[in-house]
Protein backbone atom coordinates (compact mmCIF):
# COMPACT_ATOMS: atom_id res chain seq x y z
CA UNK A 1 0.00 0.00 0.00
CA UNK A 2 1.41 3.39 -0.90
CA UNK A 3 2.27 5.75 1.94
CA UNK A 4 0.68 8.67 0.10
CA UNK A 5 -2.59 8.34 -1.86
CA UNK A 6 -2.81 10.07 -5.20
CA UNK A 7 -6.24 11.25 -6.27
CA UNK A 8 -6.70 12.44 -9.86
CA UNK A 9 -9.12 12.21 -12.75
CA UNK A 10 -9.22 11.61 -16.47
CA UNK A 11 -6.34 10.61 -18.67
CA UNK A 12 -3.54 12.63 -20.13
CA UNK A 13 -1.16 10.78 -22.45
CA UNK A 14 1.85 12.88 -21.48
CA UNK A 15 3.89 10.14 -19.81
CA UNK A 16 4.30 7.03 -21.90
CA UNK A 17 5.23 3.56 -20.73
CA UNK A 18 6.63 1.37 -23.48
CA UNK A 19 6.71 -2.40 -23.54
CA UNK A 20 8.10 -2.11 -27.05
CA UNK A 21 9.19 1.43 -27.89
CA UNK A 22 9.38 0.65 -31.63
CA UNK A 23 7.68 -1.98 -33.72
CA UNK A 24 9.74 -3.84 -36.27
CA UNK A 25 8.20 -5.84 -39.07
CA UNK A 26 9.39 -8.25 -41.74
CA UNK A 27 9.10 -7.08 -45.32
CA UNK A 28 6.43 -9.68 -46.02
CA UNK A 29 3.03 -8.88 -44.49
CA UNK A 30 1.57 -11.87 -42.63
CA UNK A 31 -2.14 -12.27 -41.89
CA UNK A 32 -3.31 -13.80 -38.60
CA UNK A 33 -6.66 -14.98 -37.24
CA UNK A 34 -7.94 -13.04 -34.22
CA UNK A 35 -10.65 -14.53 -32.00
CA UNK A 36 -12.24 -12.31 -29.36
CA UNK A 37 -14.29 -14.16 -26.73
CA UNK A 38 -16.65 -12.04 -24.63
CA UNK A 39 -17.50 -12.75 -21.00
CA UNK A 40 -20.86 -14.22 -22.03
CA UNK A 41 -18.96 -16.78 -24.12
CA UNK A 42 -19.78 -15.31 -27.51
CA UNK A 43 -17.02 -14.81 -30.05
CA UNK A 44 -16.08 -12.87 -33.15
CA UNK A 45 -13.29 -13.76 -35.56
CA UNK A 46 -11.45 -11.70 -38.16
CA UNK A 47 -8.10 -11.40 -39.91
CA UNK A 48 -5.36 -8.97 -38.89
CA UNK A 49 -1.97 -8.52 -40.50
CA UNK A 50 1.13 -7.86 -38.43
CA UNK A 51 1.30 -4.20 -39.47
CA UNK A 52 -2.22 -3.54 -38.20
CA UNK A 53 -3.44 -3.18 -34.64
CA UNK A 54 -6.31 -5.37 -33.52
CA UNK A 55 -8.80 -2.55 -33.00
CA UNK A 56 -8.32 -1.27 -36.57
CA UNK A 57 -8.61 -4.78 -37.99
CA UNK A 58 -11.82 -5.45 -36.04
CA UNK A 59 -13.37 -2.23 -37.31
CA UNK A 60 -12.30 -2.99 -40.87
CA UNK A 61 -14.19 -6.28 -40.53
CA UNK A 62 -17.35 -4.50 -39.30
CA UNK A 63 -16.89 -5.05 -35.56
CA UNK A 64 -16.51 -2.14 -33.14
CA UNK A 65 -15.26 -3.25 -29.70
CA UNK A 66 -15.39 -0.53 -26.99
CA UNK A 67 -12.75 2.14 -27.68
CA UNK A 68 -12.43 5.92 -27.64
CA UNK A 69 -8.98 7.43 -28.04
CA UNK A 70 -7.43 4.53 -30.02
CA UNK A 71 -3.96 5.74 -29.04
CA UNK A 72 -3.30 3.94 -25.76
CA UNK A 73 -4.51 6.81 -23.61
CA UNK A 74 -7.91 5.84 -22.18
CA UNK A 75 -7.85 2.08 -21.50
CA UNK A 76 -11.33 1.48 -22.91
CA UNK A 77 -10.08 -1.31 -25.21
CA UNK A 78 -8.29 -3.28 -22.47
CA UNK A 79 -8.48 -7.07 -22.77
CA UNK A 80 -6.54 -10.25 -21.92
CA UNK A 81 -4.61 -12.32 -24.44
CA UNK A 82 -5.26 -15.98 -23.70
CA UNK A 83 -2.89 -17.36 -26.34
CA UNK A 84 -0.61 -16.25 -29.16
CA UNK A 85 2.33 -13.93 -29.70
CA UNK A 86 2.06 -10.18 -30.14
CA UNK A 87 3.86 -6.88 -29.75
CA UNK A 88 2.48 -4.13 -27.56
CA UNK A 89 3.21 -0.57 -28.69
CA UNK A 90 3.54 2.52 -26.48
CA UNK A 91 0.66 3.51 -24.19
CA UNK A 92 0.02 6.03 -21.42
CA UNK A 93 1.49 5.18 -18.02
CA UNK A 94 -0.94 3.61 -15.56
CA UNK A 95 -3.43 2.34 -18.14
CA UNK A 96 -2.39 -1.31 -17.76
CA UNK A 97 -1.37 -3.15 -14.58
CA UNK A 98 2.31 -3.32 -13.76
CA UNK A 99 4.16 -6.00 -15.74
CA UNK A 100 1.42 -6.52 -18.36
CA UNK A 101 3.55 -9.15 -20.08
CA UNK A 102 3.02 -11.38 -17.03
CA UNK A 103 -0.75 -10.89 -16.87
CA UNK A 104 -1.12 -10.81 -20.67
CA UNK A 105 -3.05 -7.55 -20.34
CA UNK A 106 -3.32 -5.72 -23.64
CA UNK A 107 -4.94 -2.75 -25.35
CA UNK A 108 -6.56 -3.70 -28.65
CA UNK A 109 -5.51 -0.39 -30.21
CA UNK A 110 -1.83 -0.97 -29.34
CA UNK A 111 -1.52 -4.72 -29.98
CA UNK A 112 0.04 -6.06 -33.19
CA UNK A 113 -0.25 -9.83 -33.73
CA UNK A 114 2.74 -12.01 -34.45
CA UNK A 115 0.54 -15.07 -34.89
CA UNK A 116 -3.05 -16.20 -34.32
CA UNK A 117 -4.48 -14.74 -31.10
CA UNK A 118 -7.28 -15.71 -28.73
CA UNK A 119 -8.37 -12.71 -26.64
CA UNK A 120 -10.73 -12.59 -23.67
CA UNK A 121 -12.79 -9.39 -23.49
CA UNK A 122 -14.20 -8.14 -20.14
CA UNK A 123 -17.63 -7.32 -21.57
CA UNK A 124 -20.64 -8.98 -23.15
CA UNK A 125 -21.10 -9.46 -26.88
CA UNK A 126 -23.71 -6.70 -27.08
CA UNK A 127 -20.98 -4.17 -26.24
CA UNK A 128 -19.39 -4.83 -29.65
CA UNK A 129 -21.25 -2.51 -31.96
CA UNK A 130 -21.82 -2.83 -35.68
CA UNK A 131 -21.20 0.86 -36.41
CA UNK A 132 -19.13 3.73 -35.05
CA UNK A 133 -21.25 6.28 -33.14
CA UNK A 134 -20.58 9.88 -34.06
CA UNK A 135 -19.71 12.73 -31.71
CA UNK A 136 -22.52 14.67 -30.04
CA UNK A 137 -22.66 18.42 -29.52
CA UNK A 138 -23.28 19.73 -26.01
CA UNK A 139 -23.40 23.04 -24.16
CA UNK A 140 -22.02 23.90 -20.72
CA UNK A 141 -24.94 24.74 -18.43
CA UNK A 142 -23.14 24.70 -15.06
CA UNK A 143 -19.61 24.75 -13.70
CA UNK A 144 -19.76 24.54 -9.92
CA UNK A 145 -16.90 24.42 -7.41
CA UNK A 146 -17.63 21.50 -5.04
CA UNK A 147 -14.47 21.43 -2.93
CA UNK A 148 -10.80 22.28 -3.03
CA UNK A 149 -9.71 21.58 -6.65
CA UNK A 150 -12.94 19.72 -7.52
CA UNK A 151 -15.70 20.98 -9.81
CA UNK A 152 -18.96 19.66 -11.19
CA UNK A 153 -19.36 20.13 -14.93
CA UNK A 154 -22.92 19.87 -16.26
CA UNK A 155 -23.64 19.64 -19.98
CA UNK A 156 -26.81 19.79 -22.03
CA UNK A 157 -26.78 17.78 -25.24
CA UNK A 158 -28.03 19.44 -28.39
CA UNK A 159 -30.75 17.41 -30.11
CA UNK A 160 -29.84 15.69 -33.37
CA UNK A 161 -31.90 13.87 -35.99
CA UNK A 162 -30.78 10.36 -35.00
CA UNK A 163 -31.03 10.52 -31.20
CA UNK A 164 -33.02 13.59 -30.27
CA UNK A 165 -31.83 14.52 -26.77
CA UNK A 166 -31.33 10.96 -25.49
CA UNK A 167 -27.88 9.59 -24.75
CA UNK A 168 -27.75 5.87 -24.00
CA UNK A 169 -25.07 4.68 -21.59
CA UNK A 170 -24.65 2.33 -18.66
CA UNK A 171 -23.86 3.67 -15.18
CA UNK A 172 -20.11 3.34 -14.71
CA UNK A 173 -19.17 4.25 -18.27
CA UNK A 174 -17.20 7.30 -19.41
CA UNK A 175 -17.10 9.63 -22.39
CA UNK A 176 -14.39 11.70 -24.03
CA UNK A 177 -14.89 15.47 -23.97
CA UNK A 178 -13.35 17.45 -26.82
CA UNK A 179 -12.61 21.14 -27.23
CA UNK A 180 -11.88 21.24 -30.99
CA UNK A 181 -10.43 24.75 -31.07
CA UNK A 182 -7.86 23.72 -28.45
CA UNK A 183 -7.15 20.31 -30.03
CA UNK A 184 -7.97 18.90 -26.59
CA UNK A 185 -9.62 15.65 -25.51
CA UNK A 186 -10.01 14.09 -22.06
CA UNK A 187 -12.02 11.14 -20.75
CA UNK A 188 -14.29 11.48 -17.71
CA UNK A 189 -16.81 9.16 -16.06
CA UNK A 190 -20.46 10.15 -16.00
CA UNK A 191 -21.87 10.83 -12.52
CA UNK A 192 -25.56 10.94 -13.42
CA UNK A 193 -27.91 8.30 -14.81
CA UNK A 194 -29.21 7.86 -18.37
CA UNK A 195 -32.07 10.23 -19.14
CA UNK A 196 -34.22 11.47 -22.00
CA UNK A 197 -33.36 15.12 -21.37
CA UNK A 198 -29.77 14.97 -22.62
CA UNK A 199 -28.23 15.96 -19.27
CA UNK A 200 -24.65 14.89 -18.48
CA UNK A 201 -22.78 15.44 -15.21
CA UNK A 202 -19.07 15.04 -14.42
CA UNK A 203 -16.95 15.35 -11.26
CA UNK A 204 -13.53 16.70 -12.23
CA UNK A 205 -10.44 17.34 -10.14
CA UNK A 206 -8.48 20.36 -11.32
CA UNK A 207 -4.91 19.27 -11.93
CA UNK A 208 -2.03 21.68 -11.52
CA UNK A 209 -0.72 22.51 -15.01
CA UNK A 210 -3.45 20.33 -16.54
CA UNK A 211 -4.54 21.58 -19.95
CA UNK A 212 -8.20 20.65 -19.53
CA UNK A 213 -8.11 21.89 -15.93
CA UNK A 214 -6.73 25.22 -17.13
CA UNK A 215 -9.57 25.45 -19.64
CA UNK A 216 -12.19 24.80 -16.94
CA UNK A 217 -10.59 27.12 -14.41
CA UNK A 218 -9.83 30.11 -16.60
CA UNK A 219 -11.80 29.94 -19.85
CA UNK A 220 -14.92 27.76 -19.69
CA UNK A 221 -18.27 29.49 -19.25
CA UNK A 222 -21.92 28.60 -19.58
CA UNK A 223 -23.00 28.50 -23.18
CA UNK A 224 -19.69 27.17 -24.49
CA UNK A 225 -19.88 24.11 -26.75
CA UNK A 226 -18.14 20.80 -26.12
CA UNK A 227 -18.09 17.65 -28.27
CA UNK A 228 -18.99 14.38 -26.54
CA UNK A 229 -17.55 11.07 -27.83
CA UNK A 230 -18.76 7.73 -26.56
CA UNK A 231 -19.91 6.30 -24.28
CA UNK A 232 -17.26 3.67 -23.63
CA UNK A 233 -15.86 1.54 -20.87
CA UNK A 234 -16.88 -1.70 -19.17
CA UNK A 235 -16.72 -0.56 -15.54
CA UNK A 236 -20.34 -1.49 -14.95
CA UNK A 237 -22.08 -3.76 -12.45
CA UNK A 238 -22.00 -7.50 -13.06
CA UNK A 239 -25.76 -7.92 -12.92
CA UNK A 240 -25.70 -11.69 -12.49
CA UNK A 241 -23.84 -11.49 -9.16
CA UNK A 242 -25.67 -11.68 -5.82
CA UNK A 243 -22.57 -10.89 -3.72
CA UNK A 244 -22.39 -7.77 -1.53
CA UNK A 245 -20.68 -4.83 -3.26
CA UNK A 246 -17.62 -2.84 -2.20
CA UNK A 247 -16.95 0.44 -4.02
CA UNK A 248 -13.49 1.94 -3.40
CA UNK A 249 -12.84 5.36 -4.90
CA UNK A 250 -9.98 7.82 -4.86
CA UNK A 251 -11.26 11.40 -5.08
CA UNK A 252 -13.32 11.94 -8.21
CA UNK A 253 -13.20 8.21 -8.82
CA UNK A 254 -16.52 8.60 -7.01
CA UNK A 255 -18.19 9.66 -10.28
CA UNK A 256 -19.01 6.21 -11.73
CA UNK A 257 -20.20 5.05 -8.32
CA UNK A 258 -22.55 8.03 -8.06
CA UNK A 259 -24.03 6.99 -11.40
CA UNK A 260 -24.41 3.37 -10.26
CA UNK A 261 -25.89 4.29 -6.87
CA UNK A 262 -28.32 6.78 -8.42
CA UNK A 263 -29.50 4.04 -10.79
CA UNK A 264 -29.93 1.68 -7.83
CA UNK A 265 -32.03 4.34 -6.11
CA UNK A 266 -34.15 4.89 -9.25
CA UNK A 267 -34.82 1.17 -9.58
CA UNK A 268 -35.37 0.54 -5.86
CA UNK A 269 -32.58 -2.03 -5.58
CA UNK A 270 -31.68 -3.45 -2.17
CA UNK A 271 -28.20 -4.84 -2.86
CA UNK A 272 -25.84 -4.33 0.15
CA UNK A 273 -23.15 -1.74 -0.69
CA UNK A 274 -20.06 -0.50 1.15
CA UNK A 275 -18.66 2.73 -0.30
CA UNK A 276 -15.15 3.92 0.64
CA UNK A 277 -14.36 7.43 -0.60
CA UNK A 278 -10.78 8.63 -0.10
CA UNK A 279 -9.58 12.23 0.02
CA UNK A 280 -6.38 13.81 1.31
CA UNK A 281 -7.94 16.32 3.73
CA UNK A 282 -11.33 17.62 4.85
CA UNK A 283 -11.21 20.53 2.41
CA UNK A 284 -11.33 18.02 -0.45
CA UNK A 285 -14.59 16.37 0.65
CA UNK A 286 -17.36 16.74 -1.93
CA UNK A 287 -20.83 15.30 -2.60
CA UNK A 288 -21.28 14.87 1.15
CA UNK A 289 -24.96 15.86 1.09
CA UNK A 290 -25.63 13.86 -2.08
CA UNK A 291 -24.24 10.75 -0.39
CA UNK A 292 -26.37 11.36 2.71
CA UNK A 293 -29.44 11.67 0.49
CA UNK A 294 -28.58 8.38 -1.20
CA UNK A 295 -28.19 6.70 2.20
CA UNK A 296 -31.67 7.89 3.15
CA UNK A 297 -33.07 6.26 0.02
CA UNK A 298 -30.79 3.20 0.06
CA UNK A 299 -30.73 1.93 3.66
CA UNK A 300 -28.44 -0.92 2.61
CA UNK A 301 -25.76 1.62 1.60
CA UNK A 302 -22.96 2.30 4.08
CA UNK A 303 -20.77 5.32 3.24
CA UNK A 304 -17.24 5.68 4.63
CA UNK A 305 -15.47 8.97 3.90
CA UNK A 306 -11.78 8.27 4.49
CA UNK A 307 -9.57 11.29 5.16
CA UNK A 308 -5.87 10.58 4.99
CA UNK A 309 -4.65 13.76 6.74
CA UNK A 310 -7.66 14.31 8.99
CA UNK A 311 -7.86 16.84 11.79
CA UNK A 312 -8.76 15.91 15.35
CA UNK A 313 -12.29 17.16 14.71
CA UNK A 314 -12.94 14.65 11.93
CA UNK A 315 -15.34 12.03 13.28
CA UNK A 316 -15.36 9.61 10.35
CA UNK A 317 -12.52 7.36 9.18
CA UNK A 318 -8.89 8.51 9.57
CA UNK A 319 -6.77 6.88 6.86
CA UNK A 320 -6.98 5.75 3.26
CA UNK A 321 -9.83 3.86 1.59
CA UNK A 322 -7.45 0.92 1.20
CA UNK A 323 -6.99 0.83 5.00
CA UNK A 324 -10.75 0.94 5.45
CA UNK A 325 -11.27 -1.83 2.89
CA UNK A 326 -8.77 -4.05 4.72
CA UNK A 327 -10.63 -3.58 8.01
CA UNK A 328 -13.96 -4.36 6.37
CA UNK A 329 -12.65 -7.54 4.73
CA UNK A 330 -11.25 -8.73 8.06
CA UNK A 331 -14.72 -8.51 9.59
CA UNK A 332 -17.04 -9.72 6.83
CA UNK A 333 -17.96 -13.37 6.42
CA UNK A 334 -19.23 -13.09 2.84
CA UNK A 335 -16.86 -12.50 -0.05
CA UNK A 336 -17.92 -9.29 -1.85
CA UNK A 337 -17.50 -8.10 -5.39
CA UNK A 338 -15.01 -5.22 -5.32
CA UNK A 339 -15.03 -2.25 -7.69
CA UNK A 340 -12.02 0.07 -7.67
CA UNK A 341 -11.80 3.47 -9.34
CA UNK A 342 -8.90 5.87 -8.93
CA UNK A 343 -5.22 6.37 -9.64
CA UNK A 344 -3.03 3.30 -10.27
CA UNK A 345 -1.37 3.23 -6.80
CA UNK A 346 -4.76 3.04 -5.10
CA UNK A 347 -6.07 0.42 -7.51
CA UNK A 348 -2.96 -1.75 -7.21
CA UNK A 349 -2.88 -1.50 -3.40
CA UNK A 350 -6.59 -2.25 -3.01
CA UNK A 351 -6.29 -5.21 -5.37
CA UNK A 352 -3.45 -6.67 -3.31
CA UNK A 353 -5.39 -6.16 -0.07
CA UNK A 354 -8.48 -7.83 -1.51
CA UNK A 355 -6.55 -10.86 -2.76
CA UNK A 356 -4.72 -11.16 0.58
CA UNK A 357 -8.12 -11.37 2.27
CA UNK A 358 -9.31 -14.16 0.01
CA UNK A 359 -11.28 -12.27 -2.63
CA UNK A 360 -11.10 -14.04 -5.99
CA UNK A 361 -9.25 -12.02 -8.61
CA UNK A 362 -12.17 -12.40 -11.04
CA UNK A 363 -14.38 -10.60 -8.49
CA UNK A 364 -12.25 -7.45 -8.59
CA UNK A 365 -13.14 -4.84 -11.21
CA UNK A 366 -10.92 -1.83 -11.88
CA UNK A 367 -10.96 1.56 -13.56
CA UNK A 368 -7.56 3.30 -13.44
CA UNK A 369 -6.81 6.97 -13.90
CA UNK A 370 -3.69 7.92 -15.81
Amino acid sequence: MPSIPYFSVGYAPRTVHAVFSELTFEQKVMSHTITIITNDQQSIQFECDDKQNIQDAAEAAGHFPPAICKSGGCGSCMAHCESGDYQLADYSAGILPENPEETQSILLCRTFPQGDLVINAPYAADKIQTHQPGAREATIVELEVLAERTVKLSLQLIADEENGLSFAFEPGQFVELEIPELNLKRAYSLANTPNWEGKLEFLIRLQENGVFSNYLKHHAKTGDNIKVHGPAGTFTLQEQSINPLCFVSGGTGLAPFMSILRRMEEWGEDHPVQLFLGVNNEQEIFCHQELKDLQDKLPQLNVNICVWQASENWSDYHGTPVDALAQYLQQTQIQPDIYLCGPPPLVESATQVAIQHGVDADKIYCERFA
